[in-house]
Order: C-alpha cells, then sequence, then structure tokens
C-alpha cells in the first residue's frame, strides 16, 4: 500500500509514523515538516480541564488519547532517543472572582455527571498546590490525571521516528490531488512533479479546504482560528503543573517545562489566515495571568508567536474516508491536536490500512456534513 500524506504537523506525524510501521510505504509532503499550531501549541493534554458542554463525544476521544500517550511517548523516546517533556502532574483549574466561581461548580457538577473524577479546593487549598497564586483567587477544581507535553520537542522526535520507519518526507508544497478514473491517485507537487499513491490523507490543517483538484463539497470547511501565545523564563521554581484560570469570565493558562519555560496562552480569534502577534492580544494574556499569578511580570520575556488551529463547523475533528474514493481526511483538531495525537494517529492508520476503527472514532467522520450524513450526537446514540 502507497500512501500520500499531506502536511506533517503532529497529526501527519504520528499517522505517517504508525502507518509506515504497518507495512505501508509513506511519503509524507510538506515544505516545512511541523513549523505551523504544532510549533505554538502549549501542549496541554486536557481532556478534562477543556471540557466544554456539548462536547461529550470529543471528551471520550480525549480520554482515549489521554490513555495512550504514556505507551506512545515511551515508544517514540525508546525510538529515538530524544525527550518529549511528557507530564502527568495534573491540572488545576482556578476561579478569580465569585461569578468564575459559579461557573468552575456547574462545571465540576457537569464533570461529575459524566463520570469524570475532579477534586473541588478551596482557594487556600489551590494556594497550598501553588504558592505563587493570587491571595484572592476563590476556588478551583483540580484534574490529577491531565498533564502536558512539549511539542516543540515532540514533532522532532515524531521526525526522526518517521525517518526510522522508512518514510519518505518530500519538502515541497502540495498544489493539487491527482485524480484519476474517479479516485485519489496521489498528489501533484508545486514544481510540477508527482507523488503517486493508492491513498491520500489530507492533514494539512487549516489549508485542507484550499487544494485544487477536489470535486465541489468533498472537504468540509476548515478554517483557521488565530491564537497568540507567550513564552516566559523562570531560573527559580514558579509553577508545578499547569494552571488554567478563569479571570472575569475569561480564560488563560500557563504551561510550566522543566527547563523553566513557561507557555501562557491562548487567544482565539477569527480572522482568517492573519498571524500577527498584536498588543493587544498580548496585553490581554498578561492581564489575566497577572491576575491569578502577580509574579508573573518579574519573568523574563522570551518570545511571543501566533499560529492558526484548524476549525471545523462543529469544532470536531473529521477523520476518515471522503466521497472521493482513496482520498481520507485528517484535520479540523482546533484546539486538540497535540491531545489527539495518538488516537487519531491510531483511527486514521485503521482506516488507510483497512484495519479495524476504534468505536469512538465514530462520530468524527466527514460524512457528518453530507447533506444525507448525521450530525455527531445523532451518531453517538447509535
Amino acid at each position: 500500500m502507497e500512501i500520500a500524506i499531506i502536511g506533517a504537523g503532529v497529526v501527519g506525524l504520528a499517522t505517517a509514523w504508525r502507518a509506515a510501521a504497518g507495512g505501508a510505504a509513506v511519503a509524507l509532503v510538506d515544505p516545512e515538516p511541523a513549523s505551523g499550531a504544532s510549533a505554538v501549541a502549549a501542549g496541554m493534554l486536557a481532556p478534562v480541564g477543556e471540557l466544554a458542554y456539548g462536547e461529550e463525544p470529543l471528551l471520550r476521544l480525549g480520554l482515549a488519547s489521554r490513555e495512550r500517550y504514556g505507551a506512545f511517548v515511551a515508544e517514540l523516546e525508546e525510538l529515538t532517543g530524544l525527550g518529549t517533556g511528557y507530564r502527568t502532574d495534573g491540572l488545576l483549574e482556578v476561579a478569580f472572582d465569585a461569578d468564575d466561581l459559579k461557573y468552575l461548580d456547574d462545571l465540576r457538577r457537569f464533570q461529575e455527571s459524566l463520570g469524570i473524577p475532579v477534586e473541588a479546593l478551596t482557594g487556600r487549598e489551590c494556594r497550598r498546590l501553588e504558592p505563587m497564586l493570587a491571595p484572592g483567587v476563590r476556588g478551583g477544581l483540580l484534574a490529577p490525571e491531565d498533564g502536558s507535553i512539549d511539542p516543540r520537542r515532540l514533532a522532532p522526535a515524531l521526525l526522526d521516528a518517521c525517518a526510522k520507519a522508512g518514510v519518505r518526507l518530500v519538502r515541497r508544497r502540495c498544489a493539487e490531488v491527482l485524480v484519476e478514473r474517479g479516485a485519489a491517485a496521489g498528489v501533484r507537487l508545486d514544481d510540477g512533479s508527482a507523488v503517486r499513491a493508492d491513498r491520500v490523507l489530507l492533514a494539512a490543517g487549516p489549508w485542507s479546504g484550499d487544494l485544487a483538484g477536489l470535486p465541489p463539497g468533498t472537504v468540509p470547511p476548515v478554517r483557521p482560528v488565530k491564537g497568540q501565545v507567550i513564552r516566559l523564563r523562570t531560573r527559580t521554581p514558579f509553577l508545578g503543573r499547569t494552571t488554567r484560570g478563569l479571570v472575569r469570565g475569561s480564560s488563560v493558562y500557563l504551561v510550566p517545562r522543566a527547563d523553566g519555560e513557561i507557555v501562557v496562552g491562548a487567544t482565539q480569534e477569527e480572522l482568517g489566515f492573519d498571524t500577527r502577534v498584536t498588543a493587544g492580544g498580548i496585553w490581554e494574556l498578561l492581564r489575566d495571568a497577572r491576575e491569578l499569578l502577580p509574579g508573573v511580570t518579574e519573568l523574563e520575556f522570551a518570545e511571543v508567536s501566533a499560529g492558526l488551529r484548524p476549525g471545523s463547523p462543529d469544532n470536531a475533528p473529521i477523520m476518515g474516508p471522503t466521497a472521493l474514493p482513496g482520498l481520507f481526511l485528517g484535520t479540523g483538531h482546533f484546539r486538540n491536536g497535540i491531545l489527539l495525537a495518538p488516537v487519531s494517529a491510531d483511527v486514521l492508520t485503521a482506516m488507510l490500512l483497512d484495519g479495524p476503527v476504534p468505536d469512538v472514532a465514530r462520530p468524527f467522520t466527514p460524512d457528518r456534513f453530507s447533506p444525507g450524513g448525521t450530525q455527531m450526537e445523532a451518531q453517538v446514540r447509535r
């Protein structure tokens, strides 16, 4: 089986590695591997901390991926000898004022109704866990099984694993999907050359809908959602675990690394393919981070960046075969691409190689957006 994968973000890389390990001949097409959202993402592995109302199927997918992460990382690090910054020390979500605390209380009841283990904490208990928190923090929730990973270390490890598995990296831009006899037959590159394949996986993030050569409606709309991120540095202990806060209804998170980096993010802006870092976006992040952790303003300022998350019409992943035979989609992961990499790689590899597909993936196939398709919740109820 020859497979061409368009897009070398974390999902494309992980799938290329798994598919090659499964015996496929894989070509991975991307002019700048791991340079998109994967290079900007903070790397929270937080299906519980990121849970929103109405996203129960996505929660189940996220939990399935989090359960896979330990073995996924262990195999990757053993194969490559490279670290990934994988941490399993939980996620603390805190409330700045009474209204924020009421929201967290409602969220806790929702989480408990789904059987999710979370621990309600007083403000004093939150500060016992994280002494740098502001005295006025009202309370919080601890998701003890959530964690984080460093995408800037994960992506190079996946690139190395792909090379060791025999994946051919094609550093060119894909201009179009080749369609012959009514089926995908490979990709044409920007220099006019072609990569032939039995099956094509489109995993190009927010650019997934821009390729030529596809019949109209083949790819559901995938839009870019901008996120601005700040990277700070500290030489002394500041934050022990990923901390997410509500500040007068606004959300901000801080993700610590073992080397002293702290990632602060992230805005969520519907501005098309705009990747400019703005004073307003950075000010909002620092303002809210300072309310929760006043000492954050004393940290060294290291970097600001912006990336584009791929958002689907329902903000959930799109994984599976399209109406065009031979063409598969692995996009639309929105804010959960890093978290969902292991389960997405398993799901997409099974689909590409005609293996058994995990049930947890059923709500996320592309046909839910087709005129005759069913929406996510209807599929889950089957």
